[in-house]
């Protein structure tokens, strides 16, 4: 029989992450070679009692186990202290909301069984709102120029990995993981499988303008493409402004009374000026990135868990 670890990072889901233990439990009921666990991470939750429902759940079903963060470290990194605490031969990403729905698990299990190493939920229908389904897009272009995200492979929340897969991803401690760019960089050998997309039941999306581009500017940690892009901004700038400067030249030969107006001049100064200020920035980018990783900045810091037996710590 094989254990599938369920892990999903809670924040304020108090009122639905039972249901989501609950209903994932009864579909394994219908599978009869494979059995769960759950790792919950609260968070740093600060609307509700979302750990005092962990706790809940941790008395009434053994193989709950909860982690309590001792801040909001953000989505990726509570699924990074997820997998340190989890036992299975496949690892299931779910959210605490009901938009990936306990009723789709046996289709990534399914596939995996295919012999994949990384199997995605993917939803021809997305029931989101309009930023959230546009950042998805800008996701899907960017991770696929950033992160070397293969051209027919869609990713999601909704994912399983292997056991090697996973003893590969938690070996990457930088304060700021980026789950599905660990995921692209461990192994080739992904699929895809088609479920159905639910409405959130409860509130609406934590992710906010300022969340997106945080979590955007998080691929940055696994690309120089940035870098070689503003190399090329450079370049081409330089070699309009020297373009620019040889038809003023010649221009000024063929008719001396012409003047040189202060307003091209000023022009090229500020475009100048804002590329060169995007390069220092994209540099500034990855070298505050770099002192916060030499600064040791952690990636969580778990405050207390529930169900976990120091064997399992060391995991």
């Amino acid at each position: 029989m094989k254990l599938i670890s369920i892990v999903i990072p809670c924040y304020n889901s108090q009122a639905t992450i039972r249901k989501v233990v609950e209903m994932v439990m009864e579909e394994f009921k219908k599978m009869e070679q494979y059995e769960c666990e759950f790792v919950l991470v609260n968070d740093g939750s600060p609307k509700d009692d979302t750990y005092g429902e962990i706790q809940r759940l941790g008395e009434d079903y053994a193989n709950v186990k909860g982690v309590n963060l001792l801040r909001n470290f953000g989505q990726h990194n509570a699924l990074m202290a997820a997998l340190h605490y989890t036992s299975g031969d496949y690892i299931l990403g779910m959210d605490d909301d009901m938009q990936t729905h306990p009723s789709q698990i046996s289709k990534l299990i399914h596939k995996m069984e295919e012999g994949f190493d990384l199997v995605y939920g993917c939803y021809p229908k997305k029931k989101n709102s309009f930023l959230k389904n546009l950042s998805s897009k800008i996701n899907e272009v960017s991770s696929r120029i950033l992160l070397g995200r293969p051209k027919n492979i869609v990713s999601s929340n909704f994912w399983m990995i292997t056991r090697q897969v996973r003893d590969e991803v938690i070996k990457y401690d930088s304060f700021n993981p980026y789950i599905d760019g660990i995921f692209y960089r461990t192994t080739h050998k992904i699929g895809n499988v088609e479920v159905e997309h639910f409405k959130r039941e409860v509130g609406t999306s934590n992710y906010t303008l300022k969340k997106l581009l945080k979590l955007w500017l998080a691929y940055w940690n696994y690309s120089v493409i940035p870098l070689r892009i503003s190399s090329v901004l450079g370049g081409i700038s330089a070699a309009g402004g020297f373009l620019a400067a040889l038809c003023i030249i010649i221009y000024k030969m063929i008719d001396p009374t012409v003047v040189v107006g202060w307003s091209s001049t000023m022009c090229i100064v500020v475009v100048f000026a804002g590329l060169i200020l995007m390069v220092l920035g994209i540099i500034g980018e990855y070298l505050g990135k770099m002192i916060l990783i030499l600064n040791r900045t952690p990636q969580f810091i778990v405050r207390e868990t529930i169900n976990i037996a120091d064997k399992d710590e060391k995991q």
